[in-house]
């Protein structure tokens, strides 16, 4: 079963205060660099949990390289 990590960064400002997300950098072994792309969600804390749960099953859905195996045996619907 293939492993993975997951680098998510998540932090909440007063809605309406933001006024730039910029894309983050991973540095991998090696020496190669990834771009690490931050997402925006408004709303209330009942909105936000609900709409980070949607994202993160949306990024699992269509993650490349993931075996149907592990959609079938951690697919939590």
């Amino acid at each position: 079963m293939a492993r993975y990590t997951l680098v998510y960064g998540v932090r909440i400002v007063k809605e309406g205060t933001l006024v730039d997300v910029t894309e983050g950098r991973l540095t991998l072994k090696g020496g190669e660099t990834a771009g690490l792309t931050l997402h925006t969600i408004d709303g209330t804390i009942p909105q936000l949990r609900r709409a980070l749960d949607r994202s993160l099953d949306a990024f699992f859905d269509f993650l490349p390289g993931v075996s149907e195996e592990d959609k079938r045996d951690f697919d939590d619907s």
